[in-house]
């Protein structure tokens, strides 16, 4: 139980700390991105992906819901 309790306060000062530094750093490229306007076609990569994961995820759900109903 010792071990555990060591274990999660170690994994929240870790995180904490993280985010600790992420707050400080400035999101130059972030900025450059959105100035020349490429930021656009990185979300846009970003939602493609994510668009082509779901309909993967859904296809072959429903080929698992087929082969269970022939079952």
């Amino acid at each position: 139980m010792i071990k555990i309790n060591r274990l999660v306060a170690l994994t929240i000062a870790l995180l904490s700390s993280l985010f600790a530094a992420a707050q400080d750093a400035k999101p130059e490229m972030a900025d450059a991105m959105r100035s020349n306007g490429k930021i656009y076609v990185v979300v846009a990569v970003c939602l493609t992906i994510l668009i082509g994961l779901f309909l993967y995820v859904f296809n072959v759900d429903r080929k698992i819901k087929k082969i269970e109903q022939h079952q």
